[in-house]
């Protein structure tokens, strides 16, 4: 009998707080449902890229090495059937996703959140049952699955992409569920994607800001007195939808971030960064960690920022429009 596939787990977006975030800022991320994966099965009654699911596959087994590790040594943290994802694994289980690797769209989360939904024994509820408390101890048995990816991981990523709704990150221990405005459909208002033509390596260019970071004060004090509060103002006036206020300070990021996180900014979008803040037609931002992969980008006239794109052998893919029909009012609190 042919197995079904898994639930379907979209890709995320961190609008607002990368590099901050690690030393305190808020931040603010988001589910993108236009890239997803999920756990499946080969099928030969309809497509399948037989020799991707095969890698795949193969692939898969080493995370199943490193969990039954975990579990031998009673080292892991969730409830995890690894005997039940070793039988999977036999019969060609593997992860078909969507997701591009190193775009800053959270693949490996993805992937971790499909793992933790099918074969925990503890796989929460809805994000509505949950505490405060529930979060952080999702979050960290979350962590400890995507290390096996990273070497280390904050667990932020598979936990939106395993909630599946916009998350406050008022630090890295206190995350919360969090509604935003809906985009106005007869307005031009959009926020979309970049890119930048090469993914990006997230290792080195962490490496880089913490080194900046505690060696160099002039840096030190850039993060503290610059990033951080611009990051967090850009992250209540969108909550808040204080839209004249969002966008001057969303400018004020754009600026900053070219100037002094240069090594994170694809040199593919040098120019065009700049003709968004010159003209005040769209602001650009980093998407993850930058060094390639997508670009964020902000604009209040779609049409023209398309066009500007078009003209710049660039393409748009949209974010807003996952905002607009997937997020709920911003709730009063």
């Amino acid at each position: 009998m042919q197995k079904e596939a898994g639930e379907i787990f979209y890709s995320k977006i961190m609008l607002f707080g990368e590099y901050s975030i690690i030393k305190g800022s808020m931040g603010l991320t988001i589910p993108y449902s236009h890239f997803n994966g999920q756990l499946a099965f080969p099928n030969r009654s309809s497509y399948t890229d037989l020799a991707f699911a095969q890698r795949s596959n193969q692939h898969l087994y080493d995370f199943w090495y490193y969990l039954q590790s975990l579990a031998n040594n009673g080292d892991i943290i969730s409830n995890f059937d690894t005997k039940r994802l070793k039988e999977d694994l036999d019969n060609g289980l593997y992860f078909e996703s969507t997701i591009p690797e190193g775009y800053g769209l959270g693949s490996s989360g993805a992937l971790v959140a499909a793992f933790f939904r099918k074969y925990a024994a503890d796989s929460r509820e809805p994000f509505e049952s949950m505490t405060p408390s529930d979060i952080r101890s999702l979050k960290a048995e979350l962590a400890q699955l995507e290390s096996w990816f990273h070497g280390t991981s904050s667990g932020i990523d598979p936990l939106i992409c395993y909630m599946k709704h916009p998350l406050l990150l008022k630090d890295l221990n206190h995350i919360e569920p969090v509604g935003l405005p809906r985009y106005d459909q007869q307005r031009s208002d959009a926020i979309f994607l970049i890119n930048s033509g090469k993914p990006g390596k997230t290792a080195p260019l962490v490496e880089y800001f913490m080194t900046q970071y505690q060696k160099k004060e002039d840096f030190h004090d850039f993060v503290k007195n610059e990033l951080t509060p611009i990051n967090n103002a850009c992250i209540s006036n969108q909550i808040n939808n204080e839209k004249n206020e969002f966008y001057r300070n969303l400018k004020n990021l754009s600026r900053i971030q070219k100037k002094y996180l240069a090594p994170m900014v694809p040199a593919s979008v040098h120019s065009i960064w700049d003709q968004g803040i010159d003209s005040d037609d769209f602001y650009l931002k980093l998407c993850g960690s930058g060094g390639g992969g997508f670009i964020l980008g902000f604009t209040q006239d779609l049409s023209k920022t398309r066009r500007i794109m078009e003209q710049n052998d660039l393409e748009i893919i949209p974010v807003y429009q996952d905002l607009r029909s997937k997020l709920p009012q911003n709730s009063s609190e």
